[in-house]
Order: C-alpha cells, then structure tokens, then sequence
C-alpha cells in the first residue's frame, strides 16, 4: 500500500512562488508515475505535471509549463512541485498522485493512490 502526503500550500501574492511537497510512504517500483493535479471550485481535476520515477523524465500542462518544476528525490521518498510566477488561475486543491500502469499521464483516472490535497491560493 502507497500513502502520499501533500504539504507546503498556503496562501501567495501573485508572482509568489511556493514549493509543494508530496512524501510517499510504501513500496514504489520503478516504473511507477508521480503527478500532480489541481482542484479549482466548481471544476474538474486538471492535470499539472507528472514525473517518471525511475528516470525521471517529465510532462508538463501548457498552462504551467515555464513556471512549475517536478522533481524528486528518491532517497527521501518525496516529489516537488516548485511553483514560480504564481497567478490568480492557479489558485487550487494540489494533489500528489502515484500509479504504476500510468499510459496517459494526464488522466487522473491512470492513478491509483492519491494524498488529501494541500490548497494553494493566490490572492494580492
């Protein structure tokens, strides 16, 4: 069984940057997938960016891309998300995502272990 535990939102001025953490608990496998999604209210779940475990190649939505990194650290057992240029439309519910069959990175429905979610809020 893999947990994921989100940590590190909190509330931003616009142009702020946070960095997300997200510390995975239980075994991974290499070929497992890591990714990030967000939550706005009144919205479906949107892809951000997802990393390969092993290898740590990555993926990025077009709406972060530029201004979001996703990094690991295997020893720590932890991916980051560090967020720059922060603007209001990123204001969301962060979630770390973990799936091991992952063939559209995009897909929430490709993940099977999800954290609780840590809220970013991008406020002036």
């Amino acid at each position: 069984q893999v947990q994921l535990v989100e940590s590190g939102g909190g509330l931003v001025q616009p142009g702020g940057s946070l960095r997300l953490s997200c510390a995975v608990s239980g075994r991974l496998f290499s070929t497992y997938k890591m990714g990030w999604f967000r939550q706005a209210p009144g919205k479906e779940r949107e892809f951000v960016t997802a990393i390969d475990w092993s290898g740590g190649n990555t993926l990025y939505s077009d709406s972060v891309k530029g201004r979001f990194t996703i990094s690991k650290d295997n020893a720590k057992n932890t991916v980051y998300l560090q967020m720059t240029s922060l603007n209001f439309e990123d204001t969301a519910l962060y979630y770390c995502a973990g799936g091991h069959v992952v063939a559209v990175p995009s897909r929430p429905s490709q993940y099977v272990y999800w954290g609780q979610g840590t809220q970013v809020t991008v406020s002036s």
